[in-house]
């Protein structure tokens, strides 16, 4: 991995660290307290973590808990005194970190909130997304989404923000913008904007639920080829709705066959992987997970995949947990070239349990296997057909998002030699027909 690119924001990490299957719980008194304990935690700080630990001890991938006394963890969790909600998150950072497992982590009500957003796909807000300009500063407009508050209000890429509700924008980073343009839905939030030519006027939006585009698509033409390109970003919870419409649409347009990137792609939902894996492979083992007690499941195709086209699958260092899962069943039952970097390599399934307080808990729950058997943690999936880049000619590209998926893009560049050239793809195709 290189680490000129590992830069996360924090809902990075939590999906990095493995594919999440999304619960809601919240766990009972344990019984081995006295009736007076159970009384001293009401209204307390302490139930929290008492639901936090017994979350952990149920469901925890390791039942040795990193060799640690876990039981005596909860004794002295509940023994200590806590004068705020702060004090005892602090607590129970330190009591998870003993597990040595960086991917079960405690979440505030705010880390909680950003998570479940991410994972279902959807925000309160207008619909756009934003950046700064490199030279002026200006809080600018990249993108709009079909349909939104943002779309309908008229708001057009290259729209600079130069105030949200009378507040400058100037000083502001994109991310302290973006919180003050978001909201509950049904709110509303005045902008002032700024068009080409200097002209200024103040739009009103009301906010809404947006969904949040995760797969973004196109026709391209190559030569005499025509390439069906998918960018999947993340497996949110309306990303395979989202892809199933993006290969019927492909496949209308009569594609010669597929670039599937998954570049930058940090994971997701596991439910989420399996059924975009269908999508794409007819028969076959998918993946693997197996919990503490050893139960293995498997996950397998069941003969609904939407296209059969040859398919090269992108990948880079930065493509963690579920785009693991699909590119380590694409590679191993033949059905696509997977072409780019060595994987993130996190091979772990997490679950992620709602708290009393709002808070949040996320907890390593099995540890999966590509269908070969291959363990990829810490070592990720090995690309067919390695693209040896140095750090700063990734840096030069991914610096330039216009180059993404075109000929400038080297990634790109040779999935398109290698489609061109059907007779390396073809024996892909007749294997996974065999199998």
């Amino acid at each position: 991995m290189n680490s000129a690119s590992k830069h996360f924001s924090f809902i990075q990490n939590i999906l990095y660290s493995g594919a999440i299957a999304t619960t809601a719980a919240l766990s009972l008194l344990a019984p081995s307290l006295s009736k007076p304990a159970e009384a001293n935690l009401e209204n307390s700080p302490k139930v929290v973590l008492d639901e936090a630990w017994q979350i952990v001890n149920r469901e925890y991938v390791d039942g040795s808990f990193n060799h640690i006394d876990w039981q005596a963890t909860r004794k002295s969790l509940l023994e200590k005194n806590y004068t705020s909600n702060q004090q005892a998150y602090e607590a129970l950072r330190e009591a998870l970190d003993k597990l040595n497992d960086p991917y079960t982590r405690f979440l505030d009500p705010e880390q909680f909130k950003a998570l479940t957003n991410q994972t279902a796909g959807e925000m309160s807000g207008v619909g756009m997304q934003l950046k700064q300009e490199e030279l002026t500063k200006a809080i600018a407009v990249v993108d709009v989404v079909e349909n939104s508050p943002a779309m309908k209000g008229g708001l057009l890429p290259g729209d600079q923000i130069k105030e949200i509700d009378g507040k400058s924008t100037s000083g502001l980073s994109v991310s302290a913008a973006a919180k003050l343009i978001r909201g509950d839905v049904g709110t509303k939030v005045v902008l002032r904007i700024i068009r080409s030519g200097d002209q200024e006027f103040d739009v009103t939006l009301t906010r809404a639920r947006i969904e949040l585009q995760a797969v973004r698509y196109d026709l391209k033409r190559e030569g005499n080829q025509r390439i069906g390109y998918i960018r999947l970003q993340e497996f949110s919870a309306h990303a395979g709705e989202q892809m199933e419409r993006a290969i019927e649409d492909l496949n209308n347009q009569n594609p010669d066959g597929y670039v599937l990137d998954l570049r930058g792609n940090p994971g997701g939902l596991l439910r989420i992987s399996i059924d975009i894996a269908r999508m794409w492979m007819d028969k076959g083992a998918i993946v693997s997970t197996v919990n503490r007690d050893g139960d293995r499941q498997e996950l397998r195709a069941n003969r609904s995949a939407l296209t059969d086209k040859p398919t090269v699958v992108l990948v880079d260092g930065d493509s963690a947990s579920a785009s693991e899962i699909l590119a380590g069943a694409l590679k191993d039952n033949g059905r696509a070239v997977i072409m780019g970097d060595q994987t993130f390599g996190k091979a772990l399934v997490q679950s992620v349990h709602s708290l009393s307080d709002g808070s949040g808990l996320a907890v390593t729950i099995a540890h999966y296997y590509t269908p070969k058997g291959t363990d990829i943690s810490k070592k990720g999936v090995t690309p067919d057909v390695p693209i040896n880049l140095t750090d700063s000619q990734k840096r030069r590209l991914y610096r330039k998002p216009e180059a993404i998926a075109t000929i400038s893009d080297p990634y790109y560049a040779q999935a398109v030699n290698l489609l061109k050239n059907k007779v390396l793809l073809r024996p892909l195709v007749l294997r996974e027909q065999e199998n």
